[in-house]
């Protein structure tokens, strides 16, 4: 079964591949975009791979679902397409980082530019119906994602990973914080931000620790 996915995971994420619960993910999958809508394109599913290869991860930030409005989801979580309006919790990101490193609200919600520098931007699950918030939840994803976030842990050093509400920390849970940075707080969305997500400072956090580790900064 061929999966396309940017060779260095492909490299490190092949068992995976092989294991029945991904072949019946595959197939839910496939089934789905042949009879519903859903989002995002095929060709994006893996799109935060693609943008930001094994080697290049320095920052890891744990999304829940894919946008499910029209146009919205390009494969990143949080990020939409350009030209699209910037959802409220993506805007709630870009106050902290202008309240955190005083940078001005960029003029789209188009996180490619963090990819490019090594940020991987993973939802637990990498597909979802239009219109169905979690509809594709507990198909297989979630294990699938539990696997990137475990090689990660396992095979690279000095990763900063931001768990923003209890979904991401449960999913977290086992990451090495002795050879890892680990930032929590509350979510970004307008019902629990400002319950400890404005003021985290997790982004300046992140820069000085991949600074203090011989690692080039995030440009937020």
């Amino acid at each position: 079964m061929n999966v396309k996915i940017e060779e260095s995971w492909q490299n490190v994420l092949q068992d995976e591949f092989e294991k029945p619960y991904f072949k019946d993910l595959v197939a839910f999958v496939k089934d789905e975009y042949k009879s519903e809508k859903v989002y995002p394109p095929g060709n994006l599913i893996f799109h935060a791979f693609e943008m930001c290869p094994f080697e290049d991860v320095k920052v890891v930030i744990l999304g829940q679902d894919p946008y499910h409005g029209p146009n919205q989801a390009n494969g990143l979580a949080f990020s939409v397409r350009d030209g699209i309006r910037t959802p409220p919790s993506l805007i709630n990101i870009f106050k902290e980082i202008k309240s955190d490193l005083g940078k001005d609200l960029p003029p789209t919600g188009n996180l490619e530019r963090w990819a490019q520098q090594g940020v991987l931007l993973l939802n637990a699950t990498l597909t979802v119906r239009a219109g169905q918030a979690g509809s594709h939840q507990k198909k297989g994803w979630e294990d699938f994602t539990d696997a990137v976030v475990r090689k990660v842990n396992e095979l690279k050093e000095h990763v900063v990973f931001m768990l923003w509400g209890a979904y991401a920390q449960k999913k977290g849970a086992f990451i090495d914080t002795s050879k890892h940075l680990v930032l929590q707080s509350a979510h970004p969305s307008p019902f629990a931000a400002d319950r400890g997500f404005f003021g985290n400072k997790h982004f300046s956090k992140a820069n000085e620790y991949l600074v203090a580790h011989g690692k080039e900064p995030i440009d937020w």
